[in-house]
């Protein structure tokens, strides 16, 4: 049985892509549908490792349609709000039922917005906040970390084994070879 996330991310999808420098210019030069596509795939790899449930929430507001829920990965999933209902309202509603609900008293929920009002009504529901530029920071910051664990080491300027590790394991290798173990 896998552990339980770390934490439940409601990511305001509209306000975050037009707080994103990245995703403002895809929405002005390809359109809004490759914009959220785009977030959507930064979030997933974000989501998977930081170990985070995420749920990306977009307006249907001006759209005549009912609310809709796909589920993308194990870690992401996005919803489509009903006609006439804002991101923020289906947020608030999440945030208020999250605790009701909730099996695991310190499981933490975490809203992403820049949207004033909204930080204060998810706070005022127990729930963690963090800015668009935050997140946009941590997403960044983990895709260095994973594109960092991929790269090889560099290859070493000899044949031996010995000259590409670290001095003080050098020495101690030495000493080793030397017999003062």
């Amino acid at each position: 049985m896998p552990p339980p996330p770390q934490a439940v991310l409601l990511v305001d999808g509209y306000n975050i892509i037009g707080a994103w420098p990245k995703l403002n210019k895809i929405r002005d030069r390809h359109g809004l549908c490759s914009a959220r596509q785009e977030l959507v795939e930064s979030l997933i790899n974000y989501s998977a490792f930081v170990g985070y449930t995420t749920q990306v929430v977009f307006d249907a507001q001006y759209q005549k349609s009912q609310s809709s829920q796909e589920s993308l990965t194990n870690f992401l999933s996005v919803c489509y709000t009903d006609f006439g209902q804002t991101a923020d309202s289906y947020i608030e509603k999440f945030c208020a039922s999250f605790r009701s609900q909730q099996q695991l008293p310190k499981q933490r929920l975490i809203v992403a917005t820049s949207d004033r009002e909204q930080r204060l009504v998810a706070v005022g529901y127990g729930a963690e906040w963090i800015s668009s530029q935050q997140l946009e920071y941590d997403v960044k910051l983990a895709v260095q970390q994973v594109s960092g664990k991929q790269r090889s080491p560099k290859p070493s300027r000899s044949r031996f084994l010995f000259n590409s590790l670290d001095p003080k394991a050098q020495e101690i290798l030495s000493e080793w070879r030397k017999g003062k173990h």
